[in-house]
């Protein structure tokens, strides 16, 4: 089974493309963050590049821009070519089955990208994070 999903936020604006045939491509690249942080407290991205098709390549090339959060589903796929000096090379992409953005559009232009930890939001002025309000189980509506 090939099968992966990943959320994370564009590194670059979708380049589009049409095939001789009229069908639509979209190319991007996402950086996920890794679950744990280095041996300096910093978590490190994987800048991975997404390729996406038809209907779904059309909505990345309407939609997305750098910096917007999305979630991808899709399988994982190796090619080769032989490049200009004769060696050989090899391209991993994701070929994206599903594409959904997250967020909006304005937390993508208002939050710079980087590899550090998003901190939690403040509490409203005036009260602590542990403070809670007691509530009656009788005002409860379940």
């Amino acid at each position: 089974m090939n099968k992966v999903i990943l959320i994370g936020n564009l590194a670059n604006d979708p380049e589009a493309f049409t095939t001789q045939s009229g069908i639509s491509r979209s190319t991007f690249r996402i950086a996920v963050q890794r679950r744990f942080a280095n041996a300096q407290g910093v978590r490190e991205a994987d800048f991975l590049t997404v390729v996406a098709w038809r209907q779904s390549a059309d909505f990345c090339n309407r939609y997305l821009t750098k910096g917007r959060k999305v979630a991808v589903e899709g399988s994982i796929q190796v090619r080769s070519y032989d490049a200009q000096d004769g060696s050989k090379r090899y391209v991993t992409e994701i070929i994206a089955d599903n594409i959904e953005a997250l967020g909006s559009r304005d937390e993508a232009q208002a939050r710079p990208m980087d590899n550090g930890p998003t901190p939690p939001p403040a509490p409203p002025a005036g009260q602590a994070m542990n403070d809670f309000t007691e509530v009656d189980d009788d005002e409860l509506p379940f």
